[in-house]
């Protein structure tokens, strides 16, 4: 599964959330919001946030626990690893 990440460069939590989706193996495009203003609007107080297939999302802050109980929630059938 792919999942979306909004956040913006020199973001320490941006960053973080990038690292934390890398170390599980997961597959993530990364979206600089500033580069397109409905992002931009959507997303500015809430990055970083990551965004899965069916569009439910998490927002910041979130550790990297958080962000497995997330996928686990999202996806019962699955145990974070990358598919």
């Amino acid at each position: 599964m792919d999942y979306q990440l909004y956040g913006t460069a020199a973001c320490h939590l941006c960053e973080q959330a990038e690292r934390d989706l890398q170390s599980l193996g997961l597959r993530y495009t990364f979206h600089d919001i500033v580069d397109d203003p409905s992002n931009f609007a959507r997303y500015q107080a809430r990055i970083p946030v990551v965004v899965d297939a069916q569009g439910h999302s998490l927002d910041a802050p979130f550790s990297l626990l958080d962000l497995l109980n997330w996928i686990a929630a999202s996806h019962p059938s699955r145990d974070g690893a990358a598919s």
